[in-house]
């Protein structure tokens, strides 16, 4: 019953609030956000501790305001996300400033494949928009099978209807595809900066440790791919505004381990910049530092 209504939920959103004149869909999630924040439940106490990380020296007023920034940015996520398939070529042009866009596009143009990683920072499928429609390349990314199936496959028919490939996290060949794509030419984007799984890499994030998916490293070292951080941020509506960083390099030297691990820790790195620069456009509402994951109950 609850995997049927949350599935019935998100259904709603996609066919009634891109239906909505553009303000009220603005307000509507405006007023959301600032319900669920003021109720305190899990989700908000948990990002109020994540941007205690991000922003140590942050006393309990500033956290209150950046965790209701926070989830003002998370819902203005979600209002755009159900009104991007409305969205014109042009007007993902005119709200959507990409700096460093040169590494991306060059990396192309030499023909060799693209890694795209980049963390939970502002709208990531914007920007993926802003990759097939203003730039007109395509690409493929992975998707976590959510429950119930329907709504794993809404969230599918969505990414696909902006122009992407979507592919299941699980299964065993998602990496393989990648791979293909990538040894193509082709382009891969993938949001990395959360990994639960054994096969995560460890990193150091804002000083304490954090666990990041090993794939994007892994995807560069076996297939020459350039691998490119991306850091992505609100500005003044309607403006989202992004940052293509320096890629990271396969070093010379060290075993696979090795080199995943150093690969690792520069995206991390580069989030981290980005994330400090604009604390209050990471929508990271669940755990991710080791220690806060040892606090829960087996």
């Amino acid at each position: 019953m609850r995997e049927r209504l949350t599935d019935g939920l998100y259904g709603l959103g996609w066919s009634t609030v891109k239906k909505l004149p553009e303000p009220a869909a603005a307000a509507l999630g405006r007023t959301i956000a600032d319900i669920a924040w003021k109720r305190r439940g899990k989700s908000v106490l948990r990002l109020e501790s994540n941007l205690a990380r991000v922003v140590p020296d942050a006393g309990p007023e500033r956290l209150a305001e950046l965790s209701k920034a926070g989830m003002r940015s998370y819902m203005r996520y979600w209002m755009e996300s159900f009104r991007l398939p409305t969205w014109s070529a042009e007007r993902v042009t005119d709200n959507v400033q990409i700096k460093g866009s040169h590494y991306l596009t060059d990396g192309l143009a030499s023909g060799r494949g693209v890694i795209i990683a980049l963390p939970h920072l502002a709208n990531w499928d914007l920007a993926g928009v802003w990759v097939t429609r203003t730039l007109g390349v395509p690409f493929t990314t992975v998707a976590e099978r959510l429950k119930p199936e329907t709504l794993y496959d809404r969230f599918v028919a969505y990414r696909e209807s902006l122009g992407m490939e979507v592919l299941p996290h699980t299964g065993g060949s998602a990496f393989g595809t990648l791979a293909r794509r990538l040894r193509s030419g082709g382009l891969v984007c993938l949001v990395a900066d959360r990994d639960l799984s054994a096969s995560g890499v460890e990193v150091k994030y804002f000083g304490a440790s954090a666990r990041m998916p090993a794939g994007p490293a892994m995807l560069a070292q076996q297939t020459g791919a350039l691998l490119l951080p991306v850091t992505l941020w609100y500005d003044e509506a309607p403006l989202m505004r992004g940052q293509i960083h320096p890629p990271v390099e396969v070093p010379e030297t060290g075993t696979k381990d090795e080199k995943t691990s150093l690969m690792t820790q520069a995206l991390a790195d580069a989030y981290a910049t980005g994330i400090a620069e604009h604390p209050e456009d990471w929508h990271m509402l669940q755990r991710l530092w080791l220690a806060d994951l040892e606090e829960r109950p087996l």
